[in-house]
């Protein structure tokens, strides 16, 4: 295993994935013409490996192979190397990851595809060893086995290449159209009953993603239907992955997923995109059910962004590593003499006892702390402790191990800020902020929306993916357009400021002018102006994180809402329908555009508060009703003067309604017709009735 002395091309790079291998020895370039003319011009095939920078098998890869000089010969002898970061360009992994996915019927990281200078595949895989290993072929046997095809009959690579890009565009181009309705959310409901995992919670066997947006639409689908085995799903799911492994019991935030069915051992990295997604669902769950162990959890994984995520400027970053020391997990797991060592003796056993640490171990030989066995009340009952005594016990321990474990080397993090996480980021706070009734998490969120809006936002208005260093790169994507305005849509019902709807309304139409597919309707993944691949893909699989055309068609359901607007309207529901034929065959894998199809198919509910929003009066008002569980009503506030000018230009539905005997007053309007105003609370008290 050896570095170079002498860095790579990657050195310019701001991604830290980038430079985590520009001392290799492997000669990378960055995705570049460059690399591309280079590789035309020594007639040779490119190397691509995509990967991320808190990836553990992409460290066991480099470690392996692209530090290894015998690996390094080859690659650079007969390949041109390139390395993209998949964070910074997901327009790339994308279209090369559904390559691998329709070459081998699997996907991940790190990926690997070797492809002609025109930049069509004719191979791919994901991880692979040095020599022979798992059951593997190893670099060494088979990149000149791949040489060899290319030198001996490169007509034929060529051939195959060809079939390879035509194959990966039907399955991305066609658009499967249909009608859809809500017998779309009872088939959805029917699949995610039959996928439950009763025993542990969550979906399917091992590994188990949080995917808590399956989550969310099952608390709406519980809210039209009130079925209780839907609302049920939901908490033993939630209850069961807090109460896990997966979840950092010290330091707070989650994992990325569990690698076995009772989510005790995770692999460790720690995603913004999952933590927003469970802040959002704990939320959800919280106003549904009034339990506070939901909001509980949603403030610790707030407390974890906020003070181990964010920005001086108030964005926030992307990742943490699985591994510290060259082990995953080293960071987060435990021995009960290192406990007791912190606390003490009396004070290690109870929290050890409560928490699983033993000398067996549950990971490796070490444990991972965790409440699979029982609950704090179980365990308060059984050691026959007041509850409200171990709780706070329980928590001055944690508190001694958190500071104590900062002291241990820290996984990498990975300090990039992208656009699309951070809307997602911005859509939680603001949920919280509203449910919650926190003024401060309104401010988080809107201070990554100010840093979003200068640092990634150029003067023509375009956005851009990602922010490092000082540096913004890449323009945006369809997923940083429509998860910013999913956050300034939800920011704007947190405070009101109309200057937040009045962005997510430009960078709406923005969106569609320059993504949307004018033949057959939906979005495009990369915009008009961006790169062209050899295809143009469109997504609308709502995996581990969301799709960005399910995000689209919600907020342009709730923009021509808001804005009155019969255009956007048609185009929401052309954006359902160019969609509805690859729902309808798997509908519960379109999480998020079940929650679309949700809001347009349900009773519109508006809500117009009249009042000065300064006074007690309609503060109150305002948290009667932002603390409800309201997914499918859009809010609004009318003010006096000037400011009520402006919110009449932007949002005509609130003309006619104004505060009546100068006290706050609310306008509810169900399914196109308005009760009668109304500035008594308790008539606001459960708009879910």
């Amino acid at each position: 295993m050896t570095t170079n002395s002498i860095p790579n091309r990657l050195i310019a790079e701001k991604s830290p994935y980038l430079l985590q291998h520009a001392y290799n020895p492997v000669k990378w370039f960055p995705w570049s013409e460059e690399a591309f003319d280079t590789a035309r011009r020594e007639n040779k095939p490119i190397f691509l490996s995509i990967g991320y920078s808190t990836c553990h098998w992409c460290h066991v890869m480099a470690h392996e192979s692209f530090e290894d000089d015998e690996v390094a010969e080859l690659l650079n002898r007969d390949y041109i190397a390139v390395k993209v970061d998949r964070e910074e360009r997901p327009d790339v992994d994308n279209l090369y990851m559904s390559v691998c996915q329709a070459l081998t019927g699997q996907g991940g990281w790190p990926l690997t595809i070797v492809m002609t200078p025109e930049k069509k595949p004719f191979f791919a895989g994901t991880y692979f060893p040095k020599g022979r290993k798992y059951g593997r072929k190893g670099l060494m046997e088979l990149l000149p086995q791949l040489t060899g095809k290319w030198k001996e009959d490169p007509e034929r690579v060529v051939e195959l290449s060809n079939q390879v890009v035509s194959e990966t565009q039907s399955r991305l181009i066609a658009n499967l159209e249909g009608d859809i309705s809500e017998e779309s959310l009872e088939q959805a409901y029917q699949i995610y009953e039959e996928l439950f995992d009763s025993q542990y919670g969550g979906f399917g066997d091992a590994p188990k993603f949080p995917t808590s947006h399956n989550l969310s639409f099952l608390l709406r689908y519980y809210k039209r239907t009130n079925n209780e085995h839907a609302l049920a799903i939901v908490e033993k799911t939630l209850d069961s992955m807090y109460r896990g492994g997966m979840y950092d019991h010290v330091g707070f935030g989650f994992a990325r997923y569990s690698t076995d069915e009772k989510w005790l051992v995770p692999h460790f990295e720690k995603m913004l995109y999952d933590n927003a997604l469970l802040t959002m669902t704990n939320i959800e769950a919280y106003q549904v059910t009034g339990k506070k162990q939901y909001a509980e959890v949603a403030e610790q994984i707030i407390t974890y962004v906020l003070r181990d995520m964010t920005d001086a400027g108030g964005a926030f970053y992307s990742a943490e590593d699985a591994d510290s020391e060259g082990e995953e997990g080293k960071f987060y797991i435990w021995i009960p003499s290192e406990i007791n060592q912190v606390l003490g003796d009396e004070e290690g056993e109870l929290y050890c006892s409560v928490y699983d640490i033993t000398d067996e171990g549950n990971f490796e030989g070490q444990s991972i702390p965790n409440l699979i066995q029982w609950t704090l009340e179980d365990a308060a009952r059984l050691k026959q402790i007041p509850l409200k005594e171990l709780t706070r016990r329980l928590e001055t321990s944690r508190k001694k191990l958190f500071e104590y474990r900062g002291q241990r080397i820290h996984p990498h993090k990975d300090d990039k800020i992208l656009t699309s996480w951070n809307g997602l980021m911005i859509m939680a706070l603001a949920k919280a902020a509203k449910a919650l009734q926190k003024q401060e998490y309104a401010l988080a969120a809107r201070r990554a929306v100010d840093f979003i809006l200068k640092e990634l936002r150029r003067e023509d208005g375009r956005l851009l993916a990602r922010y490092r260093d000082g540096q913004a790169a890449f323009l945006g994507y369809l997923d940083d357009y429509a998860f910013v305005v999913w956050g300034l849509i939800e920011l704007y019902e947190a405070t009101f400021e109309l200057e937040l709807l009045q962005a997510a309304v430009e960078l709406n139409e923005e969106m569609l002018r320059l993504f949307w597919d004018k033949e057959k309707g939906g979005c495009f993944f990369y915009g008009e102006d961006g790169e062209q691949l050899f295809t143009r893909p469109k997504e609308i699989y709502d995996g581990a994180m969301p799709s960005g055309n399910s995000a689209a068609a919600l907020n342009m359901a709730k923009l021509a809402s808001y804005t009155y607007n019969a255009k956007l309207s048609q185009k929401a529901d052309e954006q359902l329908k160019a969609f509805a034929g690859s729902v309808q065959k798997y509908p519960s894998g379109h999480a998020l555009f079940m929650m679309a199809l949700d809001y347009t198919v349900s009773a519109p509910m508006e809500i117009v508060l009249a009042g000065d929003p300064a006074k007690a009066d309609m503060q109150e008002m305002i948290a009667k009703l932002q603390t409800q569980f309201l997914p499918n009503a859009i809010m609004m506030l009318h003010p006096k003067g000037e400011q009520g000018d402006a919110v009449r230009r932007l949002i005509p539905l609130v003309q006619d309604k104004v505060q009546l005997g100068g006290r706050a007053t609310a306008y509810v309007c169900e399914n196109f017709a308005c009760h009668s105003p109304t500035t008594d609370l308790e008539e606001l008290e459960d708009l879910n009735a």
